[in-house]
């Protein structure tokens, strides 16, 4: 089996940071696509960053200019760095990725459990 476990969330005032990060674990062949998705309450789940396994990456256009996201290939881990952070990024944040679990197996999404993320004073 595959799991991702987030860590990093919290409570941090506007205008803070805080480092999101997600390991993969399990049987894992190969990782395409890692991203990072919020919900906040009452609203659809939305998609905040993606990175391929080749280093391209999509920001929506919520987080450009605050948020990076990177990936560790050899640690199967994804980080995502967030600044200057507002009360309208409160959610929780979920970690997703397309797995493969042996060579000859297809490509399957996971998601982790997701962090909660407070931007308040």
């Amino acid at each position: 089996q595959v799991q991702l476990v987030e860590s990093g969330g919290g409570l941090v005032q506007p205008g803070g940071s805080l480092r999101l990060s997600c390991a993969a674990s399990g049987t894992i062949f190969s990782i395409n696509g890692m991203g990072w998705y919020r919900q906040a309450p009452g609203k659809q789940r939305e998609l905040v960053a993606h990175i391929t396994a080749g280093g391209s990456i999509f920001y929506a256009d919520s987080a450009k200019g605050r948020f990076t996201i990177s990936r560790d290939n050899a640690k199967d881990t994804v980080i995502l760095e967030m600044n200057s952070l507002k009360p309208e990024d409160t959610a929780v944040y979920y970690c997703n990725a397309d797995i493969r679990m042996r060579a000859l197996s297809s490509y399957q999404d996971y998601w982790g459990q997701g962090t909660q993320v407070t931007v308040s004073s």
